[in-house]
């Protein structure tokens, strides 16, 4: 387990892909337990541990989450998640197809089966629907795969694999949202890259990163992104 940044309110930590955040049907061990456990053994806790999940990431997706470790910065986190835009979320996804603008705004509306554990995207309105919103921008281009930065303005289930898929471009592995073929670890291209927010007690900026996980494609694409960004910088 990675520990991104960690006080006495809060504990960020960089999620594997595989890993379930919180319980499901599997009755597998999740990443809150693996973090409960880490601070009763560090803080030598008695008892059973405090730990307030903030949000979830796809279990075969890779990146940062946030965990409370005191009520009060539960309730408050909670609060600033109402609020998109008090804890700005940037993922980045490898994409199989080039998107139709080199940055965009997309908008659909989203309808989930649960029995599927699937959602699927409309243009208009229907029955059940919620409108979920993203802005995206391609950060590098290969010979068959694209770096895409998203920042969601919505938090929808499955929100960036279904409206990415909606446009032509599904996510590298994701076969659920229209991949070819599946990745060998059977993870998606997909990694909550950075977090940025105001400390919910203390007030403090918190700008965090995942890394880049150690493939060769990531790496790539990653390499080409930074050299683009360098080349845009002013001299």
């Amino acid at each position: 387990m990675q520990i991104v940044y960690e006080d006495n309110h809060i504990i960020i930590v960089n999620k594997r892909a595989g890993e379930i955040v919180q319980g499901d049907k599997t009755g597998d061990r999740t990443l809150a337990d693996e973090v409960k456990a880490y601070i009763k053994e560090k803080y030598n806790k008695p008892g059973e541990v405090f730990l307030g999940t903030v949000h979830r990431l796809d279990r075969p997706a890779m990146g940062l989450v946030i965990f409370a470790r005191t009520s009060k910065a539960l309730t408050r986190l909670n609060e600033m998640m109402r609020d998109k835009n008090k804890i700005v979320k940037t993922y980045w996804a490898i994409v199989t197809a080039r998107p139709p603008e080199a940055e965009g705004h997309l908008e659909h509306y989203l309808v989930r089966n649960e029995h599927l554990n699937k959602t699927f995207a409309t243009v208009r309105y229907q029955k059940d629907a919620k409108l979920a919103a993203l802005d995206y921008r391609v950060l590098a281009a290969g010979d068959r795969y694209y770096l895409v930065e998203v920042r969601l303005l919505t938090g929808r289930h499955h929100q960036i694999r279904c409206q990415l898929a909606a446009i032509g471009c599904p996510i590298r592995g994701d076969l659920k949202y229209g991949a070819r073929r599946s990745n060998p670890d059977g993870s998606i291209s997909l990694l909550a890259r950075r977090l940025r927010f105001e400390h919910p007690v203390s007030h403090k900026m918190i700008d965090v990163e995942a890394p880049v996980p150690p493939d060769r494609l990531w790496n790539a694409l990653a390499s080409i992104a930074q050299s683009r960004q360098k080349d845009n910088e002013p001299k």
